[in-house]
Protein backbone atom coordinates (compact mmCIF):
# COMPACT_ATOMS: atom_id res chain seq x y z
CA UNK A 1 0.00 0.00 0.00
CA UNK A 2 3.02 2.15 0.76
CA UNK A 3 4.41 1.30 -2.62
CA UNK A 4 0.85 2.92 -4.06
CA UNK A 5 0.88 5.85 -1.96
CA UNK A 6 4.31 7.05 -3.05
CA UNK A 7 3.12 6.21 -7.25
CA UNK A 8 0.61 8.52 -6.40
CA UNK A 9 2.56 11.14 -4.64
CA UNK A 10 4.73 11.08 -7.82
CA UNK A 11 1.91 11.29 -10.11
CA UNK A 12 0.66 14.18 -8.08
CA UNK A 13 3.63 16.79 -8.21
CA UNK A 14 3.99 16.00 -12.02
CA UNK A 15 1.73 18.99 -12.89
CA UNK A 16 4.10 21.30 -10.87
CA UNK A 17 7.23 19.99 -12.75
CA UNK A 18 8.62 17.65 -10.16
CA UNK A 19 10.00 14.62 -11.43
CA UNK A 20 11.88 11.74 -9.54
CA UNK A 21 15.67 11.83 -9.36
CA UNK A 22 17.44 8.56 -8.21
CA UNK A 23 20.05 10.83 -7.22
CA UNK A 24 19.22 12.58 -3.43
CA UNK A 25 21.89 15.60 -3.92
CA UNK A 26 20.06 16.97 -6.76
CA UNK A 27 16.22 16.67 -5.71
CA UNK A 28 14.25 20.07 -5.09
CA UNK A 29 12.01 18.21 -3.01
CA UNK A 30 12.18 14.92 -0.79
CA UNK A 31 9.17 12.83 0.54
CA UNK A 32 9.56 10.38 3.17
CA UNK A 33 6.72 7.98 2.90
CA UNK A 34 6.46 6.23 6.16
CA UNK A 35 4.83 3.37 7.78
CA UNK A 36 4.00 2.78 11.66
CA UNK A 37 2.67 -0.91 11.80
CA UNK A 38 5.84 -2.32 13.32
CA UNK A 39 8.20 -0.05 15.65
CA UNK A 40 11.75 -0.61 13.16
CA UNK A 41 10.03 1.17 10.13
CA UNK A 42 9.35 3.91 12.36
CA UNK A 43 12.66 4.15 13.81
CA UNK A 44 14.27 3.86 10.11
CA UNK A 45 11.91 6.72 9.18
CA UNK A 46 13.27 8.82 11.90
CA UNK A 47 16.85 8.10 11.20
CA UNK A 48 16.58 8.77 7.40
CA UNK A 49 15.48 11.81 7.82
CA UNK A 50 18.51 12.70 10.34
CA UNK A 51 21.02 11.97 7.79
CA UNK A 52 18.84 15.14 5.79
CA UNK A 53 20.00 17.38 8.18
CA UNK A 54 23.43 18.21 6.39
CA UNK A 55 21.63 18.29 2.92
CA UNK A 56 19.08 20.74 4.00
CA UNK A 57 21.86 23.13 5.21
CA UNK A 58 23.47 22.98 1.69
CA UNK A 59 20.56 24.10 0.34
CA UNK A 60 18.17 25.58 2.41
CA UNK A 61 15.34 26.28 -0.83
CA UNK A 62 15.28 21.95 -0.51
CA UNK A 63 11.61 20.98 0.94
CA UNK A 64 11.44 18.17 3.12
CA UNK A 65 7.84 16.28 3.55
CA UNK A 66 6.99 13.37 5.95
CA UNK A 67 3.96 11.90 4.71
CA UNK A 68 2.04 8.50 5.81
CA UNK A 69 1.56 6.24 8.73
CA UNK A 70 3.80 8.19 10.81
CA UNK A 71 3.26 11.53 10.14
CA UNK A 72 -0.61 10.64 10.68
CA UNK A 73 0.19 9.51 14.47
CA UNK A 74 2.33 12.00 15.56
CA UNK A 75 1.37 14.86 13.47
CA UNK A 76 2.67 18.65 14.70
CA UNK A 77 5.54 16.70 17.00
CA UNK A 78 7.50 15.68 13.89
CA UNK A 79 7.96 19.21 13.88
CA UNK A 80 9.67 19.64 16.95
CA UNK A 81 11.76 16.21 16.69
CA UNK A 82 12.99 17.68 13.45
CA UNK A 83 13.19 21.23 13.14
CA UNK A 84 14.45 21.60 9.39
CA UNK A 85 11.38 19.74 8.32
CA UNK A 86 8.97 21.89 5.64
CA UNK A 87 5.86 19.53 5.66
CA UNK A 88 3.95 16.83 7.44
CA UNK A 89 1.01 15.14 5.85
CA UNK A 90 -1.29 12.68 6.67
CA UNK A 91 -3.20 9.09 5.10
CA UNK A 92 -6.13 11.09 3.91
CA UNK A 93 -3.69 14.19 2.54
CA UNK A 94 -2.51 12.94 -0.50
CA UNK A 95 -4.61 14.39 -2.97
CA UNK A 96 -4.25 17.72 -0.80
CA UNK A 97 -0.65 17.37 -1.50
CA UNK A 98 -0.03 19.74 -4.52
CA UNK A 99 -1.49 22.76 -2.78
CA UNK A 100 0.45 22.16 0.42
CA UNK A 101 3.46 21.96 -2.07
CA UNK A 102 2.67 24.96 -4.02
CA UNK A 103 1.59 27.24 -0.88
CA UNK A 104 5.31 26.56 1.04
CA UNK A 105 7.38 27.41 -2.20
CA UNK A 106 5.32 30.66 -2.54
CA UNK A 107 5.53 31.63 1.22
CA UNK A 108 8.45 29.21 2.40
CA UNK A 109 6.01 28.34 5.48
CA UNK A 110 5.83 24.93 7.71
CA UNK A 111 2.36 22.81 7.34
CA UNK A 112 0.53 20.18 8.90
CA UNK A 113 -2.21 18.28 7.38
CA UNK A 114 -3.11 15.08 9.14
CA UNK A 115 -6.80 15.45 9.13
CA UNK A 116 -8.97 12.66 7.89
CA UNK A 117 -12.40 12.25 5.82
CA UNK A 118 -15.02 10.40 5.96
CA UNK A 119 -15.63 10.84 1.70
CA UNK A 120 -13.77 8.86 -0.57
CA UNK A 121 -12.49 11.39 -2.65
CA UNK A 122 -9.42 11.19 -0.94
CA UNK A 123 -8.80 7.64 -2.33
CA UNK A 124 -9.00 8.72 -6.13
CA UNK A 125 -6.04 8.35 -8.15
CA UNK A 126 -4.20 10.62 -9.80
CA UNK A 127 -3.81 10.46 -13.56
CA UNK A 128 -0.87 10.24 -15.60
CA UNK A 129 -1.52 10.75 -19.25
CA UNK A 130 2.04 9.69 -19.63
CA UNK A 131 3.24 6.00 -20.38
CA UNK A 132 5.87 4.40 -17.87
CA UNK A 133 5.81 0.61 -19.36
CA UNK A 134 5.00 -0.61 -16.42
CA UNK A 135 3.05 -4.04 -16.84
CA UNK A 136 1.37 -4.60 -13.34
CA UNK A 137 -0.33 -1.71 -11.35
CA UNK A 138 -1.62 -1.60 -7.75
CA UNK A 139 -5.38 -0.26 -7.43
CA UNK A 140 -6.65 0.77 -4.48
CA UNK A 141 -10.23 -0.46 -3.42
CA UNK A 142 -10.86 0.79 -0.36
CA UNK A 143 -9.01 2.39 3.14
CA UNK A 144 -9.05 1.77 6.52
CA UNK A 145 -9.89 -0.72 8.92
CA UNK A 146 -12.53 -1.72 11.34
CA UNK A 147 -11.05 -4.62 13.01
CA UNK A 148 -9.15 -3.36 15.93
CA UNK A 149 -6.62 -6.02 15.93
CA UNK A 150 -5.05 -5.21 19.42
CA UNK A 151 -1.49 -5.02 17.96
CA UNK A 152 -2.45 -3.01 15.33
CA UNK A 153 -2.50 1.11 14.43
CA UNK A 154 -3.96 0.89 11.50
CA UNK A 155 -7.26 1.98 12.16
CA UNK A 156 -5.54 4.73 13.97
CA UNK A 157 -3.62 6.26 11.22
CA UNK A 158 -5.29 5.25 8.46
CA UNK A 159 -9.02 5.58 9.75
CA UNK A 160 -12.48 2.93 9.52
CA UNK A 161 -12.96 1.29 6.87
CA UNK A 162 -14.07 3.19 3.74
CA UNK A 163 -14.91 1.43 0.04
CA UNK A 164 -14.67 3.06 -3.39
CA UNK A 165 -17.62 3.31 -5.74
CA UNK A 166 -16.83 0.41 -8.26
CA UNK A 167 -17.32 2.45 -11.55
CA UNK A 168 -14.60 4.32 -10.46
CA UNK A 169 -12.32 1.11 -9.64
CA UNK A 170 -13.52 0.20 -12.91
CA UNK A 171 -12.19 3.37 -14.62
CA UNK A 172 -9.37 3.22 -13.17
CA UNK A 173 -8.45 -0.31 -14.20
CA UNK A 174 -9.48 0.29 -17.80
CA UNK A 175 -7.30 3.09 -18.40
CA UNK A 176 -4.63 1.15 -16.67
CA UNK A 177 -4.74 -1.75 -18.94
CA UNK A 178 -5.24 0.91 -22.00
CA UNK A 179 -1.54 2.03 -21.35
CA UNK A 180 -0.43 -1.10 -21.35
CA UNK A 181 -0.85 -2.50 -18.22
CA UNK A 182 -1.43 -6.26 -18.07
CA UNK A 183 -1.93 -7.06 -14.15
CA UNK A 184 -3.71 -4.98 -11.34
CA UNK A 185 -3.29 -5.86 -8.10
CA UNK A 186 -6.24 -4.97 -5.79
CA UNK A 187 -5.20 -3.26 -2.59
CA UNK A 188 -7.15 -2.69 0.81
CA UNK A 189 -6.74 -3.79 4.99
CA UNK A 190 -9.28 -6.01 4.40
CA UNK A 191 -10.53 -6.52 0.78
CA UNK A 192 -12.46 -9.47 2.08
CA UNK A 193 -15.23 -6.53 3.85
CA UNK A 194 -15.07 -4.44 0.59
CA UNK A 195 -18.35 -2.64 0.05
CA UNK A 196 -20.35 -3.58 2.61
CA UNK A 197 -20.90 -0.52 5.01
CA UNK A 198 -21.81 1.23 1.98
CA UNK A 199 -24.30 -1.36 0.72
CA UNK A 200 -21.93 -1.64 -2.59
CA UNK A 201 -21.26 -4.84 -4.45
CA UNK A 202 -19.06 -7.93 -2.74
CA UNK A 203 -15.72 -7.93 -3.95
CA UNK A 204 -16.30 -11.61 -5.44
CA UNK A 205 -18.73 -9.36 -7.55
CA UNK A 206 -16.15 -6.65 -7.93
CA UNK A 207 -13.31 -9.21 -9.11
CA UNK A 208 -16.16 -10.67 -11.27
CA UNK A 209 -16.08 -7.61 -13.39
CA UNK A 210 -12.64 -6.84 -13.55
CA UNK A 211 -12.50 -10.48 -14.85
CA UNK A 212 -13.99 -8.84 -17.96
CA UNK A 213 -11.82 -6.45 -18.50
CA UNK A 214 -10.55 -6.92 -22.32
CA UNK A 215 -6.56 -7.08 -22.42
CA UNK A 216 -6.37 -7.44 -18.76
CA UNK A 217 -4.59 -10.84 -17.86
CA UNK A 218 -3.89 -11.54 -14.40
CA UNK A 219 -5.92 -10.15 -10.94
CA UNK A 220 -4.00 -10.23 -7.45
CA UNK A 221 -5.75 -8.91 -3.81
CA UNK A 222 -3.82 -7.98 -0.99
CA UNK A 223 -5.09 -8.28 1.90
CA UNK A 224 -7.38 -10.82 2.70
CA UNK A 225 -8.78 -11.30 6.90
CA UNK A 226 -9.50 -14.84 7.72
CA UNK A 227 -12.64 -14.20 9.43
CA UNK A 228 -14.15 -12.85 6.35
CA UNK A 229 -13.10 -15.46 3.74
CA UNK A 230 -15.99 -16.21 1.93
CA UNK A 231 -17.07 -19.63 0.22
CA UNK A 232 -18.17 -17.42 -2.99
CA UNK A 233 -14.28 -15.84 -2.93
CA UNK A 234 -13.00 -19.24 -2.30
CA UNK A 235 -14.85 -20.16 -5.52
CA UNK A 236 -13.99 -17.49 -7.65
CA UNK A 237 -9.83 -19.28 -7.33
CA UNK A 238 -11.61 -21.88 -10.25
CA UNK A 239 -14.66 -19.36 -11.53
CA UNK A 240 -12.45 -16.36 -12.58
CA UNK A 241 -10.11 -17.34 -15.22
CA UNK A 242 -7.67 -14.22 -14.92
CA UNK A 243 -7.20 -14.21 -10.56
CA UNK A 244 -4.01 -15.81 -9.95
CA UNK A 245 -3.32 -18.78 -7.54
CA UNK A 246 -2.34 -17.18 -4.63
CA UNK A 247 -4.10 -16.06 -1.58
CA UNK A 248 -1.96 -14.00 1.16
CA UNK A 249 -4.20 -15.08 4.47
CA UNK A 250 -2.32 -13.45 7.63
CA UNK A 251 -2.64 -15.57 10.78
CA UNK A 252 -0.59 -14.06 13.22
CA UNK A 253 -0.79 -17.19 15.50
CA UNK A 254 -1.35 -21.01 15.83
CA UNK A 255 -2.64 -20.21 19.42
CA UNK A 256 -6.16 -19.93 20.29
CA UNK A 257 -5.56 -17.84 23.18
CA UNK A 258 -3.02 -15.92 21.56
CA UNK A 259 -5.82 -15.26 19.05
CA UNK A 260 -8.64 -14.17 21.28
CA UNK A 261 -6.18 -11.74 22.64
CA UNK A 262 -5.04 -10.39 19.41
CA UNK A 263 -9.14 -9.82 18.35
CA UNK A 264 -8.77 -12.06 15.51
CA UNK A 265 -12.43 -13.14 15.75
CA UNK A 266 -11.23 -16.62 14.45
CA UNK A 267 -9.23 -20.13 16.01
CA UNK A 268 -7.00 -21.72 15.21
CA UNK A 269 -9.37 -24.61 13.79
CA UNK A 270 -11.43 -22.11 11.61
CA UNK A 271 -8.68 -20.74 10.03
CA UNK A 272 -7.51 -24.10 8.98
CA UNK A 273 -10.64 -25.15 7.87
CA UNK A 274 -10.35 -22.34 5.48
CA UNK A 275 -6.87 -23.39 4.37
CA UNK A 276 -8.24 -26.94 3.09
CA UNK A 277 -11.49 -25.00 1.31
CA UNK A 278 -8.69 -23.31 -0.63
CA UNK A 279 -7.03 -26.20 -1.67
CA UNK A 280 -10.00 -28.22 -2.49
CA UNK A 281 -10.98 -25.32 -4.71
CA UNK A 282 -7.90 -25.07 -6.34
CA UNK A 283 -5.02 -27.27 -5.68
CA UNK A 284 -2.04 -25.56 -6.57
CA UNK A 285 -2.88 -22.11 -4.73
CA UNK A 286 0.30 -20.94 -3.12
CA UNK A 287 -0.69 -19.56 0.37
CA UNK A 288 1.27 -16.87 2.43
CA UNK A 289 1.29 -15.30 5.57
CA UNK A 290 2.25 -13.46 8.31
CA UNK A 291 3.05 -14.07 12.26
CA UNK A 292 3.69 -12.28 14.67
CA UNK A 293 5.97 -13.85 17.27
CA UNK A 294 6.55 -12.88 20.99
CA UNK A 295 3.23 -11.41 21.91
CA UNK A 296 2.71 -10.33 24.89
CA UNK A 297 1.86 -13.55 27.56
CA UNK A 298 2.62 -15.66 24.70
CA UNK A 299 3.90 -19.23 26.41
CA UNK A 300 6.71 -21.55 24.85
CA UNK A 301 3.96 -23.70 24.38
CA UNK A 302 1.92 -21.61 22.59
CA UNK A 303 4.54 -20.71 20.35
CA UNK A 304 4.88 -24.18 19.46
CA UNK A 305 1.55 -24.10 18.46
CA UNK A 306 2.23 -21.79 15.49
CA UNK A 307 5.21 -23.68 14.79
CA UNK A 308 3.00 -26.83 14.15
CA UNK A 309 0.17 -24.55 12.17
CA UNK A 310 3.12 -23.88 9.87
CA UNK A 311 4.07 -27.82 9.36
CA UNK A 312 0.52 -28.26 9.06
CA UNK A 313 -0.43 -25.68 6.74
CA UNK A 314 3.00 -25.77 4.50
CA UNK A 315 3.25 -22.43 3.15
CA UNK A 316 5.03 -20.89 0.29
CA UNK A 317 6.80 -18.20 2.46
CA UNK A 318 5.93 -15.94 5.37
CA UNK A 319 6.47 -12.40 6.44
CA UNK A 320 7.45 -12.90 10.53
CA UNK A 321 8.08 -10.11 13.09
CA UNK A 322 8.73 -9.85 16.48
CA UNK A 323 6.07 -8.38 18.20
CA UNK A 324 6.10 -4.46 19.02
CA UNK A 325 4.62 -2.17 21.32
CA UNK A 326 3.09 0.54 18.63
CA UNK A 327 1.19 4.17 19.83
CA UNK A 328 -2.85 3.62 20.26
CA UNK A 329 -2.98 -0.03 20.27
CA UNK A 330 -4.04 -1.62 23.17
CA UNK A 331 -1.93 -4.83 23.38
CA UNK A 332 0.95 -2.34 24.60
CA UNK A 333 -1.08 -2.41 27.60
CA UNK A 334 -1.37 -5.98 27.78
CA UNK A 335 1.25 -7.56 30.48
CA UNK A 336 3.67 -10.69 30.19
CA UNK A 337 6.02 -9.02 27.86
CA UNK A 338 8.25 -11.24 26.22
CA UNK A 339 12.04 -10.37 26.58
CA UNK A 340 14.02 -9.34 23.13
CA UNK A 341 16.51 -12.50 23.03
CA UNK A 342 13.38 -15.02 23.24
CA UNK A 343 11.99 -12.86 20.62
CA UNK A 344 14.51 -13.43 18.22
CA UNK A 345 15.18 -16.40 19.04
CA UNK A 346 11.74 -17.60 18.60
CA UNK A 347 11.74 -15.45 15.29
CA UNK A 348 14.69 -17.23 14.41
CA UNK A 349 13.42 -20.74 14.65
CA UNK A 350 9.74 -19.75 12.72
CA UNK A 351 12.34 -18.36 9.77
CA UNK A 352 14.36 -21.52 9.15
CA UNK A 353 11.70 -23.63 9.58
CA UNK A 354 9.55 -21.78 6.82
CA UNK A 355 12.78 -21.46 4.60
CA UNK A 356 13.01 -24.72 3.63
CA UNK A 357 9.53 -25.33 3.28
CA UNK A 358 9.71 -22.23 0.43
CA UNK A 359 12.95 -24.21 -0.92
CA UNK A 360 11.12 -28.07 -0.67
CA UNK A 361 8.30 -25.66 -2.74
CA UNK A 362 10.75 -24.05 -5.24
CA UNK A 363 12.99 -27.00 -5.66
CA UNK A 364 9.64 -28.90 -6.53
CA UNK A 365 9.05 -26.57 -9.82
CA UNK A 366 12.30 -27.07 -11.24
CA UNK A 367 12.06 -28.82 -14.99
CA UNK A 368 7.93 -27.61 -15.15
CA UNK A 369 7.62 -25.06 -17.24
CA UNK A 370 5.67 -21.74 -15.74
CA UNK A 371 3.30 -18.74 -17.26
CA UNK A 372 5.64 -15.67 -16.46
CA UNK A 373 3.87 -11.72 -17.18
CA UNK A 374 7.20 -10.63 -18.14
CA UNK A 375 8.00 -7.15 -15.62
CA UNK A 376 10.42 -6.06 -17.68
CA UNK A 377 14.17 -6.37 -17.39
CA UNK A 378 15.75 -8.29 -14.51
CA UNK A 379 17.74 -6.45 -12.03
CA UNK A 380 20.51 -8.79 -12.54
CA UNK A 381 20.34 -8.79 -15.81
CA UNK A 382 23.90 -9.17 -16.92
CA UNK A 383 25.77 -8.36 -20.61
CA UNK A 384 28.33 -9.99 -22.73
CA UNK A 385 29.27 -13.74 -22.71
CA UNK A 386 29.40 -15.16 -19.78
CA UNK A 387 27.12 -17.52 -17.26
CA UNK A 388 24.00 -16.36 -15.54
CA UNK A 389 23.15 -16.73 -11.98
CA UNK A 390 21.86 -19.99 -12.62
CA UNK A 391 24.56 -21.64 -14.04
CA UNK A 392 23.24 -21.76 -17.75
CA UNK A 393 26.11 -20.10 -20.30
CA UNK A 394 25.14 -18.31 -23.17
CA UNK A 395 27.73 -18.06 -26.50
CA UNK A 396 25.31 -16.59 -28.91
CA UNK A 397 24.12 -13.16 -27.84
CA UNK A 398 24.41 -10.90 -24.60
CA UNK A 399 23.09 -12.74 -21.61
CA UNK A 400 19.83 -10.61 -21.31
CA UNK A 401 17.73 -11.82 -18.70
CA UNK A 402 14.17 -10.84 -17.70
CA UNK A 403 11.56 -10.98 -15.08
CA UNK A 404 8.40 -11.85 -13.97
CA UNK A 405 6.46 -13.85 -11.54
CA UNK A 406 4.17 -17.11 -11.96
CA UNK A 407 0.39 -17.23 -11.13
CA UNK A 408 1.63 -18.67 -7.48
CA UNK A 409 3.52 -15.43 -7.20
CA UNK A 410 7.11 -16.79 -7.15
CA UNK A 411 9.82 -14.95 -9.35
CA UNK A 412 11.54 -16.13 -12.15
CA UNK A 413 14.40 -14.85 -13.78
CA UNK A 414 14.91 -15.94 -17.31
CA UNK A 415 16.78 -15.72 -20.79
CA UNK A 416 16.34 -16.52 -24.17
CA UNK A 417 15.82 -20.10 -24.70
CA UNK A 418 17.22 -21.98 -27.96
CA UNK A 419 17.75 -20.43 -31.20
CA UNK A 420 15.17 -18.89 -32.67
CA UNK A 421 13.75 -17.34 -29.30
CA UNK A 422 13.68 -13.37 -29.04
CA UNK A 423 16.59 -11.94 -27.63
CA UNK A 424 16.04 -7.61 -27.65
CA UNK A 425 12.58 -7.50 -28.14
CA UNK A 426 10.65 -6.03 -25.65
CA UNK A 427 9.14 -8.68 -23.69
CA UNK A 428 7.27 -6.31 -20.98
CA UNK A 429 3.47 -7.16 -20.52
CA UNK A 430 3.87 -10.82 -22.45
CA UNK A 431 2.72 -13.69 -21.50
CA UNK A 432 6.09 -16.29 -21.46
CA UNK A 433 6.32 -20.01 -21.11
CA UNK A 434 9.61 -20.50 -19.15
CA UNK A 435 10.95 -23.52 -18.04
CA UNK A 436 12.72 -23.60 -14.50
CA UNK A 437 16.25 -24.35 -14.08
CA UNK A 438 17.32 -23.42 -11.13
CA UNK A 439 15.44 -23.32 -7.82
CA UNK A 440 16.89 -20.75 -5.23
CA UNK A 441 15.68 -19.61 -1.64
CA UNK A 442 13.92 -16.42 -3.05
CA UNK A 443 13.41 -16.86 -6.52
CA UNK A 444 13.60 -19.00 -9.89
CA UNK A 445 15.94 -19.28 -12.88
CA UNK A 446 14.92 -20.66 -15.78
CA UNK A 447 15.05 -20.34 -20.05
CA UNK A 448 12.34 -18.50 -22.38
CA UNK A 449 10.63 -21.50 -24.14
CA UNK A 450 7.29 -19.79 -25.76
CA UNK A 451 5.34 -16.41 -26.34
Amino acid sequence: MNVYDSEQIAKGLKPLGYKTTPLLERADLIIVNTCAIRAKAEQKAFSFLGRLAGLKRKKPDLIIGVGGCVAQQEGEKILKRVPFLDLVFGTHAVDRLPGMILRIESKRCRIVDVGMKKATDSMEPFIDSQIDGSATSFVTIMQGCDNYCTYCVVPYVRGRERSRDPESIIKEIRLLVESGVREVTLLGQNVNSYGKKEGLCSFTQLLSRVNEINDLKRIRFTTSHPKDLSDDLIDGFRNFEKLCNHIHLPVQSGANRVLKQMNRKYTREQYLEKIDKLRSFCSDIAITSDIIVGFPGETRAEFEETIDLIKTVVYDSLYAFKYSNRPNATAAELPGKITEPEKKERLQMLLALQENFTTQKNESLVGTVEFILVEGLSKKQTTGIQKTEFGLQRERHPAVQWTGRTSTNKIVNFIPGDDGMPCNDNLTGKMAKVRIEKAFPHSLGGQLRDL
